[in-house]
């Protein structure tokens, strides 16, 4: 058993890891849709969508039989009430966030998508202000400029010749963010309430749902993947969503839910470096200072202030 002071670093590493598999993933779907890795040239066709629909079926294809063996299948039934609410979210929340952001990635950067997609934090903080939940201190109102100010210099609306980024990958970061931002609001209540796995189980389901709708079986057929192909979608589901999910999860035994969260902004971190040593992807000096005030932001807008009693505003990973 760990002892008082080794549980917290037990928690940090968990968490650092969690971060890590997530930075890992956004390199590799780069990487799927450019080819630019070692081995991956035959997946480059893969589309932002078939990513985002592979990493929710492959998630609960492998969740499922797991939670069934461990739980029981009694323990994972949900009332009709929290089971909209999670298909709500896993729709609104997962599956459109997951898509956007990939779709971001795909004609931007790994650097761009996720720090635009990072500011979710302060549009919660937004909408908990506009609906009277929480007051505009000046905490909140500095994280809000700092974010904002970060976000249009990592666009590039400050620099030499002005936005050169593609129009499209930048809005699609931006519905990432407040797709992330609602999974958040929409699912705060049912996450206070229920086993995390089990939501996990249950967003995934609905997304995988949602998504065979919007793409069915037949057109996965004809699109004739091949057998690579397939195996790397498994591994990347495997690596983005199951292998840091149980870091995150583990390491939210040693850590209160503020640190665990402040913690997981190395995510943004580990990913621009990654992405800078296996794809090349470098960041121009102005993209630098507005990823700091970006993270600056969310640290920022997420510890608690010590003169108010108001709850923090907390938002769980969702990558």
């Amino acid at each position: 058993m760990p002892t008082r002071e080794q549980k917290p670093v037990r928690g940090y590493l968990y968490i650092a890891a969690a971060t890590l598999f997530w930075g890992i993933s956004a390199s590799l779907g780069r990487a799927a849709f450019t080819g630019r890795l070692p081995g991956l040239q035959a997946i480059s066709a893969i589309d932002p969508l078939i990513l985002s629909q592979a990493r929710s079926t492959f998630s609960f294809l492998v969740l499922l039989p797991v939670l069934l063996l461990l739980r029981g299948g009694r323990r994972l039934i949900l009332p009709a009430r929290d089971l909209r609410q999670v298909a709500v979210i896993g729709i609104l929340g997962v599956a459109i966030s997951n898509y956007a952001y990939y779709l971001a990635i795909q004609r931007t950067s790994v650097a761009t998508a996720i720090i635009v997609q990072y500011t979710a934090p302060i549009w919660v903080l937004l909408y908990t202000v506009a609906r009277g939940l929480q007051k505009a201190t000046l905490q909140k109102v500095t994280a809000v400029g700092l974010a904002l100010t970060g976000i249009t210099l990592v666009i590039g609306v400050f620099g030499s010749n002005g936005l050169r980024l593609d129009p499209i990958g930048v809005m699609a970061g931006l519905v990432a963010a407040f797709a992330f931002a609602f999974y958040n609001i929409g699912g705060h209540d049912i996450l206070a309430r229920l086993d995390r796995w089990i939501v996990l189980l249950y967003v995934t389901a609905s997304a995988t749902a949602f998504w065979l709708l919007v793409n069915p079986p037949w057109k996965l057929i004809a699109a004739h993947y091949s057998a690579g192909q397939w195996i790397f979608l498994v591994l990347f589901s495997l690596i983005s969503v199951m292998a840091p999910f149980s870091c995150y999860f583990a390491g939210l035994q040693y850590l209160e839910p503020t640190r665990a969260i402040v913690v997981s902004c190395l995510e943004p971190v580990f990913s621009i470096v990654i992405a800078a040593i296996a794809l090349g992807e470098l960041v121009r000096p102005l993209q630098v200072v507005g990823i700091v005030f970006v993270l600056a932001a969310i640290t920022v807008v997420q510890l608690p202030d010590r003169r108010s009693t108001e709850p923090v505003t907390i938002v769980e990973p969702i990558e």
